[in-house]
């Protein structure tokens, strides 16, 4: 499915620009979103670490990285430090010897509860359909 995205720039010089159509699907009005929440939690590791958050509460650093199997130290800090960076995460740093920090979901992030767990579904329903997985 292809759907038509402008960027910011664009979207604000034409604020009433007609609706978007994905090919063979309904109208989205406005600019679509998509590339937007691709960067806030796309990749490898946030969604990973977002439902840890979301659904376990909150987790230390060595925690996390104990449960999310194969990301190094640097990796996690820096996943970490943008989900903080974009409203997602909050940290607390308690002054103590050794230093602790914790990280939990804040609202938005679990304002997306529903996304996951529609993503589940999706999941388990291609299970009970037989969806392969292709191999890796």
């Amino acid at each position: 499915m292809s759907i038509k995205t402008k960027s910011r720039k664009q979207a604000s010089a034409t604020s009433k620009s007609e609706p978007l159509r994905a090919q063979g699907g309904p109208v989205i009005a406005g600019t679509c979103p998509m590339p937007d929440i691709a960067q806030l939690i796309g990749g490898k590791w946030k969604l990973i670490i977002l439902q840890i958050l979301i659904f376990q509460g909150m987790k230390r650093f060595n925690e996390l990285r104990r449960l999310i199997d194969g990301i190094t130290q640097t990796m996690l800090t820096s996943q970490l430090r943008a989900l903080e960076r974009d409203g997602l995460v909050s940290r607390k740093v308690y002054a103590e010897v050794p230093p602790r920090v914790e990280y939990r979901a804040t609202q938005r992030a679990l304002d997306l509860q529903e996304m996951f767990q529609a993503m589940h579904n999706w999941w388990l329903k291609g299970e009970e359909e037989g969806v392969k997985r292709k191999p890796s």
